[in-house]
C-alpha cells in the first residue's frame, strides 16, 4: 500500500527550481533512502512534505490525505515524524523530560494538555517515554540533562523527540553525522530496531554509503531538483547516471 506520494512536485526560489516534477512513492513498512549531491534538493523535498516551505506546484498525498497547504503540526498529527540533521533537544530539561514534552503534543490525538494535572498521571505519556529510554539506549541518562548528554546520545535523544509524536513515518536526515564508528553502528541498530520491533515506514536521507547500501529497500537519487534514478542499492550501486552524479563514475 502506498503511504507516502508526491507528483510532479515542483519548488521555485525565484528563477531556481529547486525541485523539478518530482515523483516519488514509498509503500508501508519500507526504508527508502534519498541520495544526492549538496545542493540537490534534499532538504527541500522533506521541507515540503513536512510543511515547512509550499510547492510551487504538484501533489503530495499521505495515506489519502492531501498534505498541500497544512501546518507543520497538522501534518505531525496525521503520523509523520521527522529528525534534523543538527539536534533539536531543550538543553536543559532532562533526557525524560524532552521526550515526555514532546509525547504530551500527541496525547489523545491532541495539541491541548491539562497543566493542572500532575505529569506523572499521564499514563500513555509515562509508558510511551518508558518505551522509547529503551528503544534508544538511554534509561540510564534519562535523569541527565540533554546539555550534558555526548554528543551521539544528543542525536538518538533527537530520533526520540520524533518517535514521541508517535508516527508511523519518520524522517531521518542524516542521523549519523558526526558520529564515531560505535554511535554510527548504535544508531543503524536503532534504524533496524525502529523497522521491526515499532513497524514503521522510514525515509532515510545519508551521505554514507555503506549504511544506504546495507538498510535500504529502495533507492532514490536526486540530482540537480530531478529524481534521476530509483531502484533497489543493486540497482542504484550500478546505475551508471548515479555514479556521475553522486559517486563521481567510482564503482561502489
Amino acid at each position: 500500500m502506498t503511504l507516502l506520494e508526491t507528483r510532479d512536485l515542483t519548488k521555485e526560489f525565484g528563477g531556481l527550481r529547486a525541485l523539478d516534477q518530482v515523483n516519488i512513492e514509498i509503500e508501508r513498512g519500507e526504508l527508502v533512502s534519498l541520495i544526492g549531491p549538496n545542493g540537490a534538493g534534499k532538504s527541500t523535498l522533506i521541507n515540503c512534505i513536512t510543511g515547512l516551505l509550499e510547492p510551487t506546484r504538484g501533489e503530495i498525498t499521505y495515506n489519502g490525505n492531501d498534505l498541500i497547504g497544512l501546518e507543520p503540526y497538522e501534518i505531525t498529527q496525521l503520523g509523520v515524524g521527522r529528525s534534523f540533521q543538527t539536534a533539536s533537544i531543550f538543553p536543559e530539561l532532562t533526557v525524560r523530560e524532552n521526550i515526555q514534552v514532546a509525547s504530551f503534543t500527541t496525547e489523545h490525538g491532541s495539541f491541548s494538555v491539562n497543566f493542572h494535572r500532575r505529569r506523572d498521571s499521564y499514563g500513555d505519556v509515562q509508558d510511551r517515554t518508558a518505551r522509547i529510554l529503551d528503544t534508544i539506549e538511554l534509561e540510564e541518562e534519562a535523569d541527565m540533562e540533554a546539555q550534558d548528554l555526548p554528543y551521539g546520545d544528543k542525536r538518538r535523544l533527537e530520533v526520540a523527540i520524533g518517535l514521541a509524536t508517535d508516527p508511523d513515518f519518520m524522517f531521518m536526515d542524516e542521523p549519523t553525522a558526526g558520529m564515531s564508528p560505535a554511535e554510527t553502528n548504535m544508531t543503524v541498530n536503532l534504524i533496524r530496531d525502529l523497522l521491526d520491533d515499532w513497524g514503521m515506514t522510514i525515509f532515510l536521507v545519508e551521505h554514507d554509503m555503506d549504511i544506504i547500501f546495507g538498510v535500504s529497500d529502495r533507492i532514490f537519487t536526486l540530482h540537480q531538483g530531478e529524481i534521476i534514478a530509483k531502484g533497489t542499492p543493486d540497482e542504484i550501486r550500478d546505475h551508471p547516471a548515479v555514479r556521475e552524479a553522486y559517486l563521481g563514475g567510482e564503482e561502489v
